[in-house]
């Protein structure tokens, strides 16, 4: 595609409905646990973050309240320049053009990494991971967030629409190459019905998300996702 980097993996949902990931962004984990979980194993209070695919930057002006530097990464042309009007104002923020397999980052450069929704594929990111051991620091952590489709009410909607996933594969894929995996217990939770009808239009196949829609009422859901983590 023209307006993104050769090498990227498409990401349908926001490359094609940058308005509505934008909603289902406010909407996801309004209690905040991906963060807390995630500041237990590593705060990034004076650190250097990077954000990989870091889509229209929804996340940096929250990690550049307490980190030095943070550098948002983003292989989507539009939405990194969405991201660099979203932190025009933050002097310690820079958004880059680039993909995970070729981070435009030097070595040994990085003390927290973040990569939400970007690699739950497991196989076939490993060009991405050498790139993670390229650019952290000794003693920095990089963190990957992605679904659990084994769990829950989300998990459920998310295995009848893609039943060829391979959940117990990515798992392993992941604790071969030595990350840790923590469960966790999030949710949807939309301002209106419209939002989340919108949303789960994004996120699942036509077919699937007008039955979940049909068959679900209210405005969220349970939501289980997994933190990997890894110190380098």
């Amino acid at each position: 595609m023209a307006n993104t980097l050769s090498g990227a993996r498409p990401s349908p949902n926001i490359w094609r409905h940058p308005a509505t990931y934008e909603t289902e962004n406010r909407g996801v984990d309004p209690d905040g646990a991906i963060e807390r979980a995630m500041r237990e194993v590593r705060d990034w209070t004076g650190a250097t973050v990077l954000d990989i695919g870091c889509g229209t930057g929804f996340h940096l002006p929250r990690f550049a309240t307490t980190a030095a530097r943070v550098v948002g990464v983003e292989p989507h042309h539009d939405l990194a320049a969405a991201a660099r009007r979203r932190v025009a104002d933050l002097a310690n923020v820079r958004v880059r053009a680039g993909l995970a397999q070729d981070l435009p980052v030097p070595d040994a450069a990085v003390d927290v990494a973040h990569a939400r929704w970007a690699y739950f594929f497991g196989p076939g990111c490993e060009p991405g991971l050498a790139e993670l051991r390229r650019v952290m620091r000794r003693d920095g952590v990089a963190f990957v967030i992605d679904n659990d489709p084994t769990r829950g009410t989300f998990g459920s909607w998310f295995r009848r629409a893609f039943p060829r996933h391979d959940a117990r594969g990515v798992e392993a894929f992941w604790a071969r190459r030595g990350w840790t995996r923590r469960a966790l217990d999030i949710r949807w939770e939309f301002r209106s019905r419209a939002d989340f009808e919108a949303v789960v239009r994004i996120e699942f196949p036509r077919e699937v998300a007008e039955q979940v829609i049909a068959e679900h009422p209210g405005t969220g859901v349970d939501y289980a996702v997994n933190l990997w983590w890894r110190r380098f």
